[in-house]
Formats: C-alpha cells, sequence, structure tokens
C-alpha cells in the first residue's frame, strides 16, 4: 500500500515563506505525476502546482505563479513546493496528490482536477496571519 505524507505546514506572517514537503513510499516515484491541492473552509478543493515525472515540466495555478515552486528529488521520492510572499488567501489545508495516469495532452481541466488524482496525503494546515 502507498502512501504519501506531507509535512512543513504551519503558521506564518504575511509576506513569509514555508517548504512543504511530501514523501511517497509504496510507489515507484519517478513513474509519479506530483501535485499539490488546497482546500480553505467552505471552498473546494482547488489545483495548485503540479510536477512532471522527470520533473521538467511544472504547472502552477495563476494566482500562485512567481510565488510558488514546485520541486522533486526522485532519488529521495520526495517532493517540495516551496512557497514565499504568502498571504491570507493562502490559507487553506494543503494536499499531495499522485497519478501515474498523466499525458503531456492531457487537458487543463483533466490535470486540475482532484478526480485525476488516485493516491493522496492526509493534508498540512498553512495558516498565513499577522
Amino acid at each position: 500500500q502507498g502512501q504519501l505524507v506531507e509535512s512543513g505546514g504551519g503558521l506564518v506572517q504575511p509576506g513569509g515563506s514555508l517548504r512543504l514537503a511530501c514523501a511517497v513510499s509504496g510507489h515507484t516515484f519517478s513513474d509519479l505525476f506530483i501535485a499539490w491541492f488546497r482546500q480553505a473552509p467552505g471552498k473546494e478543493r482547488e489545483f495548485v502546482a503540479g510536477i512532471s515525472k522527470g520533473g521538467g515540466n511544472t504547472y502552477y495555478r495563476n494566482s500562485v505563479k512567481g510565488r510558488f515552486t514546485i520541486s522533486r528529488d526522485n532519488a529521495e521520492m520526495t517532493a517540495y513546493l516551496q512557497m514565499n510572499s504568502l498571504n491570507a488567501e493562502d490559507t487553506a489545508v494543503y494536499f499531495c496528490a499522485a497519478t501515474t495516469n498523466f499525458s503531456p495532452t492531457m487537458s487543463l481541466r483533466a490535470r486540475t482536477s482532484a478526480t485525476t488524482y488516485g493516491e493522496w496525503g492526509q493534508g498540512t494546515q498553512v495558516t498565513v496571519s499577522s
């Protein structure tokens, strides 16, 4: 049974930074497209960023472009989300997700849909507040 475990969440002031990590076990990590989603109270889960199997292609939602960076270390079987210039709108539970069913020709809608991803972590809380 595979597992995804997030870490690195916490309380940070506006303008601050956090680095989330997603440690993967029980899977062939290099076969996985990894994504980060987030869910704020009362809102739907939304795609934040994704990274291809080899790390050569990355994808971001518009509101985090230039502030967040997704990366992966296939040797360590870990994916990361570096978050800078955080603001209150970034407050949410952040989830790591994975799928083997990724294609570079996949539509934007499919790539950013939670239903595309079959493996999920338990989430880590990120709170941006002064």
